[in-house]
């Protein structure tokens, strides 16, 4: 069947375990963090901060602790761990209540509210632990989720931490991504994987050919 038929809660509801990813998932927060990284490396020059801005776009749901020694590589600064630790530092500052003040992505939280109880949610995130545990406390949506992964965990390693201690099969687990990190960790686990697709992963929409949603409305 085509899955453009589908609806997004007839293919969400079939599984049992979902994995969701936070950011252009459940909050339309992905811009937020592109103009944090864009303010951020803006005192280095508008080139700079141009391509800053343009790999962190096309590197969506990658640490931040990756991407920032690279950064700083290009605005001329010493990537120590020292250096990296105060600009993730000054960058969580910018985005942590403006994530939280972001819109929801449309019909998630609905569905979230609806279906906790009976499926079993799982929330994957390159944001850090510390960082997204703070967000889900102020938007008061933590007990939607089993468990919280977060960086320094990678989203490959939580989705298999959690069919292992479940003993599920992959085919009764899916993953709900925006960017082609979530892609690979549901194939590198052997799960299902439906893209949500925003203005700016149009180069994976191109290429997945799996389901695609554009909202969790009915």
């Amino acid at each position: 069947m085509d899955s453009t038929l589908i609806s997004p809660r007839q293919i969400i509801s079939s599984a049992n375990l979902v994995f969701w990813d936070f950011d252009g998932v459940i909050k339309e927060s992905v811009d937020v963090k592109t103009r944090a990284f864009e303010a951020l490396f803006l005192p280095h020059g508008s080139n700079i901060a141009t391509k800053v801005r343009l790999h962190h776009e096309a590197n969506g749901g990658v640490s931040r602790f990756e991407k920032m020694p690279l950064y700083l590589t290009w605005a001329g600064i010493e990537p120590t761990e020292s250096t990296v630790k105060v600009w993730c530092d000054r960058f969580s500052d910018m985005v942590l209540q403006a994530v939280v003040e972001s819109p929801w992505v449309p019909g998630t939280l609905e569905y979230l509210e609806e279906h906790y109880q009976n499926q079993y949610f799982v929330l994957v995130t390159a944001t850090p632990q510390s960082e997204i545990e703070i967000i889900l406390h102020r938007l008061g949506i933590g007990h939607f989720f089993r468990s919280v992964f977060g960086s320094p965990i990678s989203k490959i390693k939580a989705i298999g931490i959690v069919l292992d201690q479940m003993h599920l099969s992959s085919e009764d687990a899916l993953m709900i991504g925006d960017a082609e990190s979530d892609l690979i960790a549901a194939e590198k686990n052997q799960i299902s994987f439906i893209l949500r697709r925003t203005p700016i992963n149009h180069s994976l929409q191109t290429r997945y050919r799996g389901p695609q949603l554009s909202n969790l409305s009915l």
